[in-house]
């Protein structure tokens, strides 16, 4: 099944390390030796809201150690730069990515670049190592009251 995100098999871009994929829980395979993910941010650290024109994002101070996660299979520590949110147009899809081909109504992207060995986000992100992105999809539930405070603030953030 092609993404809906895509016209068509020929369209969908090539690569080994694009997105999206189809992640096949069949074909997953448990690593006893990774180590865990360790997550610590600093709310402190958020700047600010902006609509860059087909979606949101919400942007961090990334000039120090303040957000950060290591561990899991990474080899250096990475620094939060921002999050963002993909969505459809109806609830049956909005993932980026796919779980044995089901999509979600939503899903979030943490992005995080290697610090230790890039000085800035925009050298990190050509390189095969220098970002981090953590997905989570999100399904319509009940509300949720830390994502609450951002719902609040988005009509003050409509125009690009």
């Amino acid at each position: 099944a092609v993404h809906p995100l895509w016209q068509s098999p020929l369209t969908v871009p090539g690569g080994t390390r694009q997105s999206p994929i189809n992640i096949q829980w069949r074909d997953s395979v448990y690593d006893p030796f990774l180590k865990p993910l360790k997550i610590s941010y600093d709310p402190s650290t958020c700047l600010h809201i902006w609509n860059n024109g087909y979606s949101f994002l919400v942007e961090f101070d990334d000039s120090a150690d303040r957000s950060i996660i290591v561990g899991g299979p990474l080899e250096n520590q990475y620094r939060l730069k921002q999050f963002h949110f993909h969505w459809g147009a109806i609830n049956d899809w909005g993932s980026e990515h796919t779980v044995d081909s089901k999509f979600y109504p939503a899903e979030l992207h943490l992005v995080h670049w290697n610090a230790v060995d890039y000085p800035s986000f925009e050298d990190a992100v050509m390189e095969g190592n220098g970002l981090a992105v953590i997905g989570v999809f999100l399904k319509l539930g009940a509300r949720h009251e830390g994502l609450q405070t951002l719902v609040d603030a988005l009509p003050a953030v409509r125009h690009k």
